[in-house]
Protein backbone atom coordinates (compact mmCIF):
# COMPACT_ATOMS: atom_id res chain seq x y z
CA UNK A 1 0.00 0.00 0.00
CA UNK A 2 1.79 3.32 -1.09
CA UNK A 3 1.45 6.92 0.74
CA UNK A 4 -0.97 8.18 -1.40
CA UNK A 5 -3.38 5.24 -0.59
CA UNK A 6 -2.88 5.92 3.13
CA UNK A 7 -3.77 9.64 2.85
CA UNK A 8 -6.70 8.75 0.42
CA UNK A 9 -8.26 6.35 2.85
CA UNK A 10 -7.79 8.51 5.87
CA UNK A 11 -9.15 11.73 3.55
CA UNK A 12 -12.24 9.84 2.89
CA UNK A 13 -12.25 9.07 7.26
CA UNK A 14 -11.99 12.23 7.89
CA UNK A 15 -14.63 13.55 5.60
CA UNK A 16 -17.03 11.23 6.71
CA UNK A 17 -16.83 11.60 10.32
CA UNK A 18 -16.85 15.35 9.85
CA UNK A 19 -19.99 15.01 7.77
CA UNK A 20 -21.58 12.60 10.80
CA UNK A 21 -20.70 15.48 13.08
CA UNK A 22 -22.41 18.22 11.55
CA UNK A 23 -25.47 15.82 10.54
CA UNK A 24 -25.71 14.52 14.20
CA UNK A 25 -25.31 18.31 15.59
CA UNK A 26 -28.36 18.92 13.12
CA UNK A 27 -30.17 16.38 15.04
CA UNK A 28 -30.67 14.87 11.48
CA UNK A 29 -31.97 10.93 11.69
CA UNK A 30 -29.46 7.81 11.26
CA UNK A 31 -30.19 7.68 7.43
CA UNK A 32 -29.94 11.63 7.55
CA UNK A 33 -26.58 11.33 9.03
CA UNK A 34 -25.40 8.59 6.71
CA UNK A 35 -26.35 10.76 3.97
CA UNK A 36 -24.97 13.97 4.66
CA UNK A 37 -21.50 11.43 5.66
CA UNK A 38 -21.37 10.27 2.34
CA UNK A 39 -22.13 13.30 0.61
CA UNK A 40 -18.94 15.52 2.27
CA UNK A 41 -16.79 12.22 2.26
CA UNK A 42 -17.06 11.85 -1.72
CA UNK A 43 -18.74 15.22 -2.66
CA UNK A 44 -15.71 16.90 -3.89
CA UNK A 45 -14.00 14.01 -5.50
CA UNK A 46 -17.23 13.29 -7.42
CA UNK A 47 -17.24 16.44 -8.86
CA UNK A 48 -13.87 16.72 -10.13
CA UNK A 49 -13.79 13.17 -11.47
CA UNK A 50 -17.32 14.65 -13.76
CA UNK A 51 -15.18 17.65 -14.47
CA UNK A 52 -12.20 15.71 -15.90
CA UNK A 53 -14.26 12.83 -17.65
CA UNK A 54 -13.07 10.21 -15.07
CA UNK A 55 -16.09 7.50 -16.05
CA UNK A 56 -17.25 6.00 -13.44
CA UNK A 57 -16.61 8.65 -10.79
CA UNK A 58 -13.72 6.65 -8.43
CA UNK A 59 -16.46 5.44 -5.50
CA UNK A 60 -17.91 3.14 -7.99
CA UNK A 61 -14.73 1.32 -9.34
CA UNK A 62 -13.63 1.09 -5.67
CA UNK A 63 -16.01 -0.60 -3.14
CA UNK A 64 -13.85 0.14 -0.57
CA UNK A 65 -14.74 3.54 -0.22
CA UNK A 66 -18.39 2.47 0.66
CA UNK A 67 -16.57 0.71 3.36
CA UNK A 68 -14.81 3.22 5.00
CA UNK A 69 -17.67 5.64 4.94
CA UNK A 70 -19.74 3.43 7.15
CA UNK A 71 -17.28 2.46 9.00
CA UNK A 72 -16.59 6.20 9.69
CA UNK A 73 -20.51 6.24 10.29
CA UNK A 74 -20.69 3.98 12.84
CA UNK A 75 -17.92 5.05 14.54
CA UNK A 76 -19.12 8.84 14.62
CA UNK A 77 -22.53 7.39 16.31
CA UNK A 78 -21.07 5.20 18.46
CA UNK A 79 -18.53 7.55 19.89
CA UNK A 80 -20.67 10.47 19.59
CA UNK A 81 -20.55 10.92 23.57
CA UNK A 82 -16.52 10.72 23.36
CA UNK A 83 -16.39 13.41 21.68
CA UNK A 84 -18.07 16.14 24.36
CA UNK A 85 -16.45 19.19 22.08
CA UNK A 86 -18.25 18.81 18.45
CA UNK A 87 -17.39 21.99 17.35
CA UNK A 88 -13.38 21.42 18.18
CA UNK A 89 -13.97 17.52 17.15
CA UNK A 90 -15.42 18.74 13.54
CA UNK A 91 -12.77 21.61 12.77
CA UNK A 92 -9.79 18.69 13.27
CA UNK A 93 -11.68 16.22 11.40
CA UNK A 94 -12.77 18.33 8.84
CA UNK A 95 -9.13 20.60 8.55
CA UNK A 96 -7.62 16.75 8.32
CA UNK A 97 -9.59 15.92 5.21
CA UNK A 98 -9.30 19.59 3.68
CA UNK A 99 -5.10 18.68 3.85
CA UNK A 100 -5.27 15.44 2.48
CA UNK A 101 -7.71 16.04 -0.07
CA UNK A 102 -5.35 18.71 -2.13
CA UNK A 103 -3.22 16.19 -2.33
CA UNK A 104 -5.45 13.50 -4.22
CA UNK A 105 -6.39 16.40 -6.35
CA UNK A 106 -3.46 17.70 -6.96
CA UNK A 107 -1.84 14.72 -7.97
CA UNK A 108 -4.89 13.81 -9.88
CA UNK A 109 -4.21 16.72 -11.98
CA UNK A 110 -0.35 16.47 -12.50
CA UNK A 111 -1.37 12.66 -13.97
CA UNK A 112 -4.01 14.16 -16.36
CA UNK A 113 -0.85 17.05 -17.39
CA UNK A 114 -3.55 19.49 -16.64
CA UNK A 115 -1.85 23.48 -16.81
CA UNK A 116 -0.74 24.38 -13.53
CA UNK A 117 -3.82 26.96 -12.87
CA UNK A 118 -6.42 24.04 -13.81
CA UNK A 119 -5.04 21.67 -10.86
CA UNK A 120 -4.93 24.13 -8.68
CA UNK A 121 -8.55 24.28 -9.07
CA UNK A 122 -9.25 20.57 -8.94
CA UNK A 123 -7.58 20.20 -5.87
CA UNK A 124 -9.16 23.32 -4.41
CA UNK A 125 -12.95 21.49 -5.38
CA UNK A 126 -11.74 17.93 -4.29
CA UNK A 127 -10.86 19.39 -0.75
CA UNK A 128 -13.07 21.87 -0.46
CA UNK A 129 -16.70 21.07 -2.23
CA UNK A 130 -17.63 17.58 0.08
CA UNK A 131 -17.80 20.85 2.84
CA UNK A 132 -20.04 22.88 0.19
CA UNK A 133 -22.11 20.23 -0.02
CA UNK A 134 -22.24 18.91 3.44
CA UNK A 135 -22.76 22.85 4.16
CA UNK A 136 -25.46 23.55 1.77
CA UNK A 137 -27.35 20.13 3.02
CA UNK A 138 -27.76 20.77 6.24
CA UNK A 139 -29.74 24.65 5.71
CA UNK A 140 -25.75 26.22 6.55
CA UNK A 141 -23.80 29.46 4.60
CA UNK A 142 -20.74 26.99 2.88
CA UNK A 143 -17.31 28.05 4.93
CA UNK A 144 -15.88 28.79 1.59
CA UNK A 145 -18.63 31.53 1.15
CA UNK A 146 -17.73 33.00 4.44
CA UNK A 147 -14.84 35.01 5.31
CA UNK A 148 -12.78 31.72 7.28
CA UNK A 149 -9.61 30.91 5.41
CA UNK A 150 -10.31 27.65 3.99
CA UNK A 151 -10.27 27.35 0.39
CA UNK A 152 -7.40 29.70 0.52
CA UNK A 153 -5.58 26.89 2.50
CA UNK A 154 -5.89 24.26 -0.20
CA UNK A 155 -4.96 26.50 -2.82
CA UNK A 156 -1.68 27.65 -0.98
CA UNK A 157 -0.85 23.53 -0.67
CA UNK A 158 -1.96 23.11 -3.94
CA UNK A 159 0.62 25.37 -5.30
CA UNK A 160 3.47 24.28 -2.75
CA UNK A 161 3.16 20.98 -4.19
CA UNK A 162 3.38 21.97 -7.84
CA UNK A 163 6.28 24.04 -6.42
CA UNK A 164 8.16 20.80 -4.74
CA UNK A 165 7.11 18.88 -7.10
CA UNK A 166 8.63 21.00 -9.97
CA UNK A 167 12.28 20.98 -7.87
CA UNK A 168 11.60 17.01 -7.86
CA UNK A 169 11.41 16.71 -4.12
CA UNK A 170 10.60 13.33 -3.01
CA UNK A 171 7.14 12.49 -3.67
CA UNK A 172 6.16 10.91 0.20
CA UNK A 173 8.01 14.28 1.56
CA UNK A 174 5.78 16.97 -1.08
CA UNK A 175 2.52 14.70 0.31
CA UNK A 176 3.52 15.15 3.68
CA UNK A 177 4.43 18.69 3.61
CA UNK A 178 1.47 20.15 1.35
CA UNK A 179 -0.72 18.01 3.36
CA UNK A 180 1.03 20.04 7.17
CA UNK A 181 1.11 23.14 5.49
CA UNK A 182 -2.51 23.06 4.40
CA UNK A 183 -3.84 21.84 8.19
CA UNK A 184 -1.20 24.19 9.96
CA UNK A 185 -3.05 26.84 7.68
CA UNK A 186 -6.13 26.68 8.38
CA UNK A 187 -5.92 26.02 12.34
CA UNK A 188 -3.59 29.05 12.74
CA UNK A 189 -6.53 30.87 10.78
CA UNK A 190 -9.12 29.37 13.30
CA UNK A 191 -6.75 30.09 16.24
CA UNK A 192 -5.38 33.89 15.67
CA UNK A 193 -9.42 34.10 14.17
CA UNK A 194 -7.74 35.08 10.48
CA UNK A 195 -9.93 35.85 7.80
CA UNK A 196 -10.20 37.69 4.34
CA UNK A 197 -11.37 41.09 4.17
CA UNK A 198 -15.23 41.55 2.94
CA UNK A 199 -16.72 44.01 0.57
CA UNK A 200 -18.95 44.71 3.20
CA UNK A 201 -18.68 47.86 5.64
CA UNK A 202 -21.13 49.46 8.07
CA UNK A 203 -22.31 52.13 5.79
CA UNK A 204 -24.02 48.95 3.70
CA UNK A 205 -26.59 48.95 6.06
CA UNK A 206 -28.55 52.08 4.98
CA UNK A 207 -28.29 50.29 1.31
Amino acid sequence: MTLFHVLDILGVLAFAISGSLVAMRKKLDPFGVFIIAFATSVGGGTLRDVLIGAQPVFWMKNIEYIFLIIGAYIFSIFFRKKLKYLNKSLLLFDTIGLGLYTIMGTEIGLIANFHPIIIISIATMSAAFGGVIRDILCNEIPIIFRKEIYATASVFGSMVFLTLHHFNFNINVIYISTSLIVISIRLIAVIFHLSLPTFYTKKDDGI
